[in-house]
C-alpha cells in the first residue's frame, strides 16, 4: 500500500512538473520598455520610436502606428523587428497635444498582442499627418519594395549554410508544438486521480 502511496505521489509531481515546464510556451510578450517613455512630455517630436518586449518578437505582421491629437498618422513607414525590439519611422509632428503609439505585434508564442502608449507633445512643430488609410497604403507599399530589394540582392546560401538553417529551424523552440506535452500531462494527472480515488475506496 506505501508503494502504491509513493507512486501516485511520483505521477502527481511529474504532472506538475509537467504543466510548469510548459508555462513558458504560452507566455504572450509583454511590454517592459519604450521610446519615448509612456507618459512622457516632449518639446521636439521623436524621428522614431521604438518598443521593447520581454520575449522575442516575431518578424512578420507587427505594426506601429503614431496617431496624434488631430486624428491623423504620423508614422513615417513600415515597423521593423530587431530580437525582442519593434521601431518605426516618425513624420515630423504637428500639433501640440497627446500621442497615441499603437502597436499589434505577434508574440514569441505566436498570439498577437496588441496596446497602445502615450505621450505629449508640447511646442508645436511642422508637420502634417495623413489619414489612417493612406499611411497604411504607403507602409505597404515601402514594406513591399524593401522586401523585394533585400530578395533580388541576396544570393543563394551555400549548401552547408542551408543545412545549418535547416538544423537550426528543426531545433528551435517554434519547431515542436506544445499541446502534446499539455494533453500527456492532463492524462497523467487524470490517472493519478483515478488510482488515488480506488486506494480511498480500498481502504
Amino acid at each position: 500500500m506505501r508503494a502504491l502511496h509513493r507512486q501516485l505521489l511520483v505521477w502527481l509531481f511529474a504532472g506538475s512538473a509537467l504543466f510548469l515546464g510548459t508555462g513558458t510556451a504560452f507566455a504572450h510578450d509583454i511590454l517592459v520598455g519604450s521610446d519615448p517613455a509612456n507618459g512622457a512630455s516632449l518639446a521636439t517630436g521623436p524621428s522614431k520610436v521604438s518598443l521593447t518586449f520581454d520575449l522575442p518578437v516575431k518578424e512578420y505582421f507587427s505594426t506601429i502606428t503614431v496617431v496624434g491629437p488631430d486624428g491623423e498618422h504620423y508614422e513615417g513607414g513600415p515597423s521593423s523587428v530587431d530580437g525582442s525590439t519593434v521601431s518605426a519611422p516618425v513624420q515630423p509632428l504637428g500639433p501640440v497635444g497627446t500621442y497615441t503609439i499603437g502597436y499589434r505585434i505577434v508574440s514569441d508564442d505566436g498570439h498577437p498582442v496588441s496596446g497602445a502608449i502615450r505621450f505629449s507633445l508640447t511646442q508645436a512643430g511642422p508637420g502634417h499627418g495623413v489619414p489612417a488609410g493612406q499611411a497604411a497604403a504607403s507602409n505597404s507599399a515601402q514594406a513591399a519594395a524593401s522586401s523585394s530589394s533585400a530578395s533580388s540582392s541576396s544570393s543563394a546560401p551555400s549548401a552547408p549554410a542551408a543545412a545549418a538553417q535547416d538544423q537550426s529551424d528543426e531545433s528551435g523552440s517554434g519547431g515542436i508544438p506544445a499541446w502534446p506535452w499539455v494533453l500527456g500531462g492532463v492524462v497523467l494527472v487524470a490517472a493519478g486521480a483515478v488510482v488515488a480515488l480506488r486506494l480511498g475506496k480500498g481502504s
